[in-house]
């Protein structure tokens, strides 16, 4: 007698298939877990796992191309997916896994915002789902991808998003990917009408050029062009020290960029350093201060241009792990300099201690969103409030750490209202010894600079991040 048991039949149709494992979206798909799980960067990610996958073969310059394309256009277009997924499921976007979301936004954006045709969209997205969710999810996946690829992504917004003379904020948020909260902000910053902000919206979602700066004393914008040749370098908008790169271009295979001598660095960055140091004087101009420092990129700039003149620039950074960075970048440096880990709110130097200071104060960072498009769906309206308080004491005590005829930079890498004027402004009325001065003749040839003092710079405008500078002289 057999005592094995016996095998049921298989049902008859297709035999099982191994789902295919494809790298470039198994990739971008391990990307956007680690921005979800880990609150990680998209931008610090990324790029160890495209060296990972180069080095093991994987991928070749097109391949990682697209990962990063399916990465970056996933994030910045998430809450219009979002709004688009949520009309085709049957449930709250909270009650569906995570994982499950990632795969369907990255078949979103496949099938709405590249050429990639539907039917691959929709297949490699259910591939992925079988390789990373299971064939059970794997079916969900496939039935929501099909009725998204009903209808392009001008159909669906007409669906989803509400009308612009019903809720401007509202529309704008769902048909530009934007918090509503963000959008009302950078439309309170911008001012005008409706065409300004979409602009400006439009741009946040657009892949930023990668911009290289000559470090004054060290390299000269000439000669990165010179390395770089015509097909892949031009020259910068505004800044002097400013080199764009071409798509597709490697800062790493730029001898300069390897040694130190130059880096990447947004143009809008530059030119806050540079006007910084343009900024008229009466007396001395031998010590200058950046008092917010890391990760290094103004400083290394300031660093240059006070030796330029014989003056010694010190660069303050409160943690010490970005202490480290500032010090990379500032070797090198032909002039003298030091370098310490300090808090700037409660400073070890001297009140009148310096001639110019720069203080680029910790922000939201609403700036910076096409660098990192993860940012605009973490912050929250309540983060200002744990923000003010820092960027009030920081330039509070910039204006100390001045002598009387100095002047301060106060920077931030955010448009926002709060962040900005609202500061300066509130520190003007409690100090009373400082004026402000036009920045605007500052940043020569940089058209659109609005009505002054201070100077606020847009992506939209400028091809920059939305920089401030406001320029404060000590008066007494």
């Amino acid at each position: 007698m057999n005592d094995q048991p016996r095998r049921r039949p298989r049902k008859p149709g297709k035999p099982y298939r191994r789902p295919q494992k494809d790298p470039v979206r198994m990739l971008a798909f391990e990307a956007l877990r680690a921005v979800d799980e880990r609150d990680a960067y998209a931008n610090l990610v990324l790029p160890p796992l495209l060296r990972k996958a180069r080095d093991k073969g994987d991928f070749d310059g097109r391949d990682a191309a697209l990962a990063t394309e399916l990465v970056y256009g996933t994030l910045r277009r998430q809450g219009t997916y979002d709004a688009i997924i949520s009309a085709c499921v049957d449930r709250p976007l909270r009650e569906v896994d995570p994982p499950v979301l990632d795969v369907l936004s990255l078949g979103a954006h496949q099938l709405l915002g590249t050429r990639i045709p539907s039917h691959a969209a929709v297949s490699a997205s259910v591939e992925l789902a079988r390789v990373v969710l299971g064939d059970g999810r794997a079916k969900f996946v496939n039935a929501v991808l099909r009725k998204i690829a009903a209808d392009d992504l001008d159909g669906w917004l007409e669906k989803v998003a509400p009308p612009y003379d019903e809720d401007p904020e509202d529309h704008l948020a769902v048909v530009h990917s934007h918090p509503r909260w963000i959008v009302s902000a950078l439309w309170d910053a911008l001012g005008g009408g409706r065409a300004g902000i979409e602009d400006l919206l439009e741009a946040d979602n657009e892949r930023p050029e990668v911009t290289l700066v000559a470090r004054p004393g060290r390299s000269t914008a000439d000669e990165l062009l010179d390395a770089l040749g015509e097909e892949r370098g031009l020259p910068g908008r505004w800044s002097p020290q400013a080199v764009r790169l071409a798509e597709g271009g490697e800062p790493g295979a730029v001898d300069a960029v390897r040694e130190g001598r130059a880096g990447v660095q947004d143009e809008g960055s530059q030119l806050v350093a540079l006007a910084l140091a343009q900024a008229p004087l009466d007396g001395p101009d031998k010590r200058w201060l950046d008092g917010c420092a890391g990760p290094g990129g103004k400083a290394a700039m300031l660093a240059g241009l006070a030796a330029q003149r014989g003056a010694l620039l010190l660069a303050s950074e409160k943690q010490p792990h970005r202490a480290r960075l500032v010090a990379q970048a500032l070797e090198g440096n032909p002039g003298p300099y030091q370098v310490i880990a300090a808090d700037g709110t409660r400073p070890p130097w001297r009140p009148g201690s310096f001639d110019r200071v720069l203080m680029d104060v910790p922000c939201t960072g609403l700036g910076a969103l096409r660098r990192r498009p993860e940012a605009r769906w973490r912050r929250r309206p309540e983060d200002l409030d744990g923000f003010a308080p820092l960027q009030r004491g920081l330039l509070q005590e910039a204006l100390s750490a001045v002598r009387v005829g100095g002047v301060v930079g106060y920077a931030t890498c955010s448009p926002h209202l709060a962040e900005t004027r609202a500061v300066v402004e509130d520190v003007l009325k409690k100090h009373g010894g400082a004026e402000l001065i036009d920045a605007r003749p500052l940043m020569p040839g940089v058209p659109a600079l609005g009505d002054g003092p201070d100077v606020q710079l847009w992506p939209h405008l400028h091809g920059t991040d939305a920089m401030y500078l406001a320029v404060l002289r000590r008066t007494a």
